[in-house]
């Protein structure tokens, strides 16, 4: 998934290893091939810069394939601030999967890493995530639809919690209603039969809660791909719920830019990066 070339040059991150996130097998895989294999990949800022806060990404990609650029780059722009990424390789509907895999995939994510606290040297009470995309459309529903955690489960990690501590939503896919819905991804998440109930279910503006976490969402005004309304949807969801959450909408700003530059080049950054940045510190993610 991710070349370890760039692992190795994650500006002063400590690369390891990428982890199956089930080592006999994901539940409801139907092949043994690498499609079939969802993973994470950890990096953790260096010990004397670490707040001991961590991040779980979710790549965009409409639900047919995983953006680097919004994987491994995000990681390293999240390490340079202290906070340990964990890229998130999730199965796909290009590869035949169906919700609840992907959500379930996310989830799993989220209890791997409390589940490993200890070694990773993590607060367990500081574990967000972060999607882009389609991606933000998996990260929202991570924070809609979690659940505490099994406490008599066999599986250490089935018994952590997968609510997420806080989220990030960059250019997301939110809804899977029309008119606002991008297609591609609601296709090849839910296939082209989705029944209205299930719709409903995985459009995350409508599932909103008061535990659902504070949130972060930036988006352009004239993105053309996925329509700013799911972002502005969202946010109004959570205002309503009396859930923090801060929106920043750009009035020229294309879908798909990532941080703004597709290698780490902190320069050419875009200016939501700076924002959320702040926001980060604020919710005691971020370096002082």
């Amino acid at each position: 998934m991710l070349a370890g070339s760039l692992l190795a040059s994650s500006a002063g991150a400590q690369a390891n290893d990428t982890l199956l996130l089930w080592p006999d097998g994901a539940p409801g895989a139907t092949g043994k091939e690498d499609k079939d294999k969802p993973t994470l990949t950890v990096l953790l800022p260096p010990a004397e810069k670490a707040t001991g806060a961590a991040m779980v990404i979710c790549p965009g990609g409409g639900y047919v394939n995983l953006a680097d650029h919004e994987g491994i780059v995000y990681a390293q722009w999240l390490t340079n601030q202290g906070i340990a990424g964990f890229v998130l390789k999730y199965r796909l509907g290009s590869a035949g999967y169906r919700h609840p895999v992907e959500m379930n995939d996310a989830a799993r994510a989220i209890r791997l890493v409390r589940a490993n606290a200890e070694k990773w040297k993590i607060d367990p009470k500081r574990v967000g995530i972060i999607g882009s995309s389609a991606g933000g459309h998996l990260a929202s529903t991570a924070m809609t639809h979690f659940d505490a955690g099994k406490a008599d489960a066999t599986d250490p990690i089935e018994r952590q919690s997968s609510r997420p501590d806080i989220g990030v939503l960059v250019y997301p896919v939110v809804t899977m209603k029309d008119p606002y819905v991008h297609r591609g991804s609601r296709n090849a998440l839910l296939g082209t039969n989705a029944s209205p109930e299930t719709i409903e279910l995985l459009s995350n503006e409508l599932q909103v809660t008061k535990e659902t976490p504070p949130c972060f969402i930036f988006h352009g005004q004239d993105d053309r791909t996925v329509m700013v309304e799911n972002s502005l949807n969202f946010a109004a969801a959570m205002h309503k719920a009396g859930v923090p959450c801060e929106l920043h909408v750009y009035a020229k700003a294309a879908h798909g830019i990532g941080l703004g530059s597709r290698q780490f080049t902190p320069e050419q950054f875009h200016a939501w990066t700076k924002e959320c940045e702040a926001w980060l510190k604020v919710q005691g993610f971020g370096a002082k």
